[in-house]
């Protein structure tokens, strides 16, 4: 420690003893020593927060601070300074635990002269030093086996997930071909025992089947593209509410007999409004699909359509079945479909494709649901007006 002053903070009520430590550090032939002396643990802890120590002397016998009930207390306010414990009791015991406890020494005050006191206060601030560098040593490595564990979490967990959705999708796919070779089966050996009205049953669950392979595949190719960066967002100029009408339109072929209402209100004229038509369809079209999918026969579906500050805000809400807490947590995660749904058909990717299609824009999707009382998905798009 050529050419620097130690600092020394002495936490010592007796004026005598402290007199004694400083001539001691006096008598030190480098003389590189700067002593603050303090009576009070309070005002140690005050010094400790102006001013910068290399090292603190304290004594186990003070007005407000007894034993060891100390060293907690100076090890918080100043973790990095080293602390040697000075006392009048020769108590190998109270040693050991005074270095447990983060002391870095234990002088007896009867025993301490120069050459005991210098090596002290050095050993203490080497010690701690090489104590410190070994704790970041251990933080650093902690920290690099925590990012290493997580990789490999994650990579487990990608494999994992390419395992379930090559599964998932087999299955999903098996279904209309064993459809397809059914009916093809069907008109193949039964042709001459066959009405025109059936062949013409089997040929429409053929042609039925191929169109939900082909909308499964497109699905799968959206999320596949998605998942690798490449879902680009092509925005051009549309008339929202025309879109959104239109969509209702086509919504309304596909309610059968359940009887359902679908309203849609719109707050405003909308000018036409910058955003990728086929992602947006995307969104709102399965959205609004799945309304009506999971609604009870009469229910009523409300569609609205709203102007945000530089954004637009659509709103579909249905009473239906709703989703569970633990199911909404894995709502966006492909294939993941909910417990309540019982014999609905889906695959579990429409919602996966809306989440993609909403952050392709920059948006947000929220989800409100209760289960038997409804679910209400509102989608925020940033608007950019042509």
């Amino acid at each position: 420690m050529v050419g620097h002053s130690v600092r020394i903070l002495l936490i010592e009520d007796s004026l005598a003893e402290a007199r004694l430590l400083q001539e001691y550090l006096h008598q030190a032939e480098s003389k590189q020593f700067v002593l603050v002396h303090v009576k009070r643990l309070q005002e140690a802890l005050n010094e400790l927060i102006q001013t910068s120590y290399d090292v603190i002397l304290l004594d186990l016998t003070l007005p407000d601070s007894q034993g060891l009930s100390s060293l907690p207390v100076l090890i918080a306010c100043a973790p990095s300074v080293p602390i040697v414990v000075l006392t009048n009791t020769n108590d190998e015991d109270l040693a050991i635990e005074a270095v447990r406890q983060g002391a870095q020494d234990y002088l007896v005050k009867r025993q301490v002269n120069v050459n005991v006191l210098v090596r002290a206060v050095f050993y203490a601030i080497e010690r701690k030093q090489a104590l410190e560098t070994l704790r970041t040593m251990n933080t650093t490595l902690e920290n690099r086996v925590e990012e290493r564990t997580a990789e490999l979490v994650k990579a487990q967990e990608i494999n994992q997930f390419k395992s379930e959705f090559v599964s998932m999708l087999s299955h999903d796919i098996r279904n209309p071909l064993n459809t397809i070779l059914l009916a093809a089966g069907l008109l193949q050996n039964n042709e001459d025992k066959l009405t025109k009205e059936k062949k013409r049953s089997h040929l429409q669950m053929i042609r039925s089947a191929i169109k939900n392979m082909a909308q499964l595949l497109d699905e799968v190719s959206l999320i596949g593209k998605a998942e690798s960066g490449k879902l680009q967002c092509e925005l051009i100029a549309i008339d929202l509410e025309a879109f959104c009408r239109q969509l209702v339109d086509e919504a309304q072929l596909t309610i059968g007999e359940k009887r359902l209402t679908v309203i849609f209100t719109c707050n405003k004229t909308f000018d036409e409004a910058l955003l990728d038509e086929s992602l947006l369809r995307h969104i709102l079209g399965n959205i609004l699909g799945n309304a009506i999918k999971y609604s009870l026969p009469g229910g009523i579906i409300h569609f609205e359509l709203t102007a945000q500050n530089h954004a637009v805000m659509f709103k579909i809400q249905d009473c239906g079945i709703g989703i569970s807490p633990e199911d909404q947590k894995q709502l966006f995660q492909p294939f993941h479909r909910g417990e309540n749904v019982g014999g609905i058909v889906g695959t579990g990717l429409g919602l996966a494709i809306v989440k993609k299609c909403v952050d392709a824009h920059g948006g947000e999707i929220i989800v409100s649901s209760e289960v038997g009382v409804g679910t209400t998905f509102t989608v925020i798009l940033p608007l950019i007006n042509t």
